[in-house]
């Protein structure tokens, strides 16, 4: 069981889920606009994005945690910046930018918890399934599943 907070068209919509996000006892990935939910309610923040951008970009890989594992050092996704995470919160680790976008993904310290600006949902993101499989395994491990 993990939970997957995905897109959405502004942090101000995102109803009660800053209230809640922090009480899952499991792991969670946010996409997009769920990304921005878990950086705001750790403490990050959020504004417009410098360049608005939908459309395919290259993101550079900083750490293959988790939920990057096997995807080398870049990778070309599908970006929708709008508005994005402006600053991670404290401690949270950055683990990939952009030339747009600094906290293009981002990880907590202690939990399993992930982040990514970038939509691996659609196919113009290269190998965007791997990190859902890479999520499903983070999930499986936290649960005890082999």
């Amino acid at each position: 069981m993990g939970l997957i907070l995905g897109g959405g068209p502004s942090i101000e919509r995102a109803g009660h889920s800053l209230d809640y996000v922090k009480e899952f006892d499991c792991p969670i990935l946010g996409i997009c606009l769920g990304h921005q939910i878990i950086a705001k309610a750790y403490g990050g923040e959020i504004g417009a994005a410098g360049v608005e951008s939908y459309a395919k970009i290259r993101i550079d890989i900083l750490d293959e945690d988790d939920i990057l594992k096997g995807l080398g050092t870049g990778l070309d996704v599908w970006a929708s910046h709008k508005d994005e995470v402006c600053k991670a919160p404290e401690n949270f680790d950055v683990i990939a930018t952009s030339s747009i976008c600094g906290v293009e993904a981002m990880k907590h310290p202690t939990k399993p918890i992930y982040g990514i600006q970038f939509h691996p949902e659609v196919h113009h993101t290269e190998n965007g399934g791997v990190i859902f499989e890479n999520f499903y395994e983070v999930c499986k491990k936290y649960h005890g599943i082999e």
